[in-house]
Parts: C-alpha cells; structure tokens; sequence
C-alpha cells in the first residue's frame, strides 16, 4: 500500500515453467503472503498462470519491454515514429483516457502495420494494468527494470564464480545479494 519494494524470496529450478513458479509462489503463499494484487513481468506465460492461480492475481506486463516488442513489428524506419506514437499513451492521467489513445494509436497503426495493431490488440489490458492503482505508484509498477538492474547485478556475481557445486552455494551468493538489495529498497 505505501509502495515499498520488498524481497519475500529466492528459489532455484531447472526453469522458468509454470510448474516452477507454482511451487515457489505456493511457498510464500504458505509462509503467510495474502493480498497480492498485481505481478509485474515480461510476457512470461508461466509466471502469469501461476500467479492467477495461486494469488488471483493480475499481470503487469513491463512496459519497457513491451515497447521494445512493439517496435520490432514495425519497419525500421518508422520505428522513432512508432515509439512517439505509442508513449503518447502512457502520457495520459487515467486510465479511459489512456484506452482511448491505445484505440487511436492502434487504429492509426493498423492502416499500414496490420501485425503491430493486432500486437496492440492482444496486449492491451496487460500494458495498462498499472493503471488501476494508485498514479503514485504507477512508476515503480510499469516496468520490471528496478529486478533488470538486481538481475544483471546476480550475474555479474554469478559470472565471477563460474561453476556453483550445489543449489545451496546459490542461494548463498544471490540471497546476499536480495539481502543488499532489501537494504536498499
């Protein structure tokens, strides 16, 4: 409610399936985790089924990567242009007002760049879920930079030692990290 990032866990596996994240949420969920509204990430299928079905809870899709997805559907010289036309809709202060230049942009795009509208369509309510919370915490809800940067900090760490023997020698390294990163949140 007040916006502050918190690390709750760590967890290994052999992947990033919905099975995985079922197990892992499943373990918050049982040391005590209840509320969860929203989860933000990439358009990662398997987080997004676990988290609707252990916490019923909606999927934010990083919007920074969603642009980037975005952009790549259109040509290569009208990318600058295409990326203008779509901040345009993460400029406005509601969210029907956001929705009706999602319309705008999509409608404008689809004339020439049919595959990039029907992008739009299908990832709609995923890009602007943020939206229904408080706009003060918009900034820190829209996007999954803030875990980019504690990510590529892990694997910097992770790069140094190579080769871990056991899950446990992980755990060890990257909960000092989520330890340091707590902190600092």
């Amino acid at each position: 409610d007040d916006g502050k990032r918190e690390v709750l866990g760590i967890a290994t596996g052999i992947s990033e399936a919905e099975t995985f994240w079922m197990t892992f949420l499943r373990s918050l969920a049982d040391r005590g985790l209840r509320g969860v509204k929203l989860v933000i990430a990439d358009d990662h299928k398997g987080l997004q089924a676990a988290a609707r079905r252990v916490f019923n809870a909606t999927h934010q899709r990083c919007r920074v990567h969603w642009m980037r997805n975005a952009r790549a559907h259109a040509h290569t010289k009208q990318r600058g242009a295409v990326a203008a036309m779509l901040k345009t809709i993460f400029a406005q202060e509601a969210k029907t007002e956001a929705e009706a230049q999602w319309a705008i942009v999509a409608d404008a795009l689809r004339e020439k760049q049919d595959k990039l509208g029907r992008f739009m369509d299908a990832s709609r309510d995923d890009v602007l879920a943020y939206m229904d919370f408080p706009k003060e915490h918009w900034g820190q809800m829209a996007s999954t930079n803030p875990l980019e940067r504690v990510n590529r900090e892990i694997k910097r760490r992770s790069d140094v030692v190579g080769i871990f023997p056991n899950d446990d020698a992980i755990i060890r390294l990257v909960g000092a990290q989520m330890l340091e990163t707590n902190d600092e949140w």
